[in-house]
């Protein structure tokens, strides 16, 4: 486990490069931008099948 930690501490130190700070900006925009998107997507697929189940219901009890 201790060689594990001493690798792990190793490879952070001396292999790993971190991003400039425009490339993190344009990345975070990209991010955001995506996550965006996706909750829009996930609220329209949510609010088209609550729609059909209340639907399904008015026209079963109707």
């Amino acid at each position: 486990m201790l060689t594990y930690f001493k690798e792990s501490y190793h490879e952070l130190r001396h292999q790993v490069t971190l991003p400039s700070r425009a490339e993190a900006s344009n990345l975070m925009v990209i991010v955001a931008v995506f996550s965006i998107i996706f909750a829009l997507a996930t609220w329209g697929v949510d609010s088209l099948f609550s729609n059909l189940i209340q639907l399904y219901f008015q026209t079963l009890i109707g």
